[in-house]
């Protein structure tokens, strides 16, 4: 009842199958710490809510990369810490950050830093 199976067109027989090394642990973690690398790269260390997109737009706050360079340096530092909540700022602008998620929250100029009382704020960090 059994026929034998005959080569099928176009299909080439498996001759040897090669037989590849384990990756060495210390190859793995090199990927690993190569991988976390490139994740970094790929993900923005901080955002901006809209809520505060709209707030740095109203009130004439250039977002550009080097304040994303300092605010997400601020984070790092923050998260050093223990930070969860912090007030990022300088002499014309503060940001108050949320460091977990690492995401701007809200935004204000100079004039409306002098008339504010900063609450639910664990830390503050001077930007560099």
């Amino acid at each position: 009842m059994a026929e034998r199976i005959n080569s099928i067109q176009g299909v080439s027989p498996v001759e040897r199958v090669q037989q590849v090394s384990p990756v060495s642990r210390g190859s793995a973690g090199q990927f690993g710490a190569l991988l976390q690398q490139e994740i970094k790269v790929a993900e923005p260390a901080i955002s901006f809510s809209k809520h505060a997109q709209n707030r740095a737009a109203e009130r004439g706050i250039q977002v550009d990369d080097a304040l994303m360079d300092q605010l997400a340096d601020s984070v790092e530092r923050a998260q050093a810490k223990g930070a969860t909540n912090i007030l990022a700022f300088d002499a014309t602008r503060a940001f108050i950050i949320n460091v977990p998620h690492g995401r701007v929250i809200t935004t204000m100029s100079q004039e409306e830093m002098e008339e504010n009382i900063f609450t639910n704020i664990d830390g503050a960090v001077l930007l560099k």
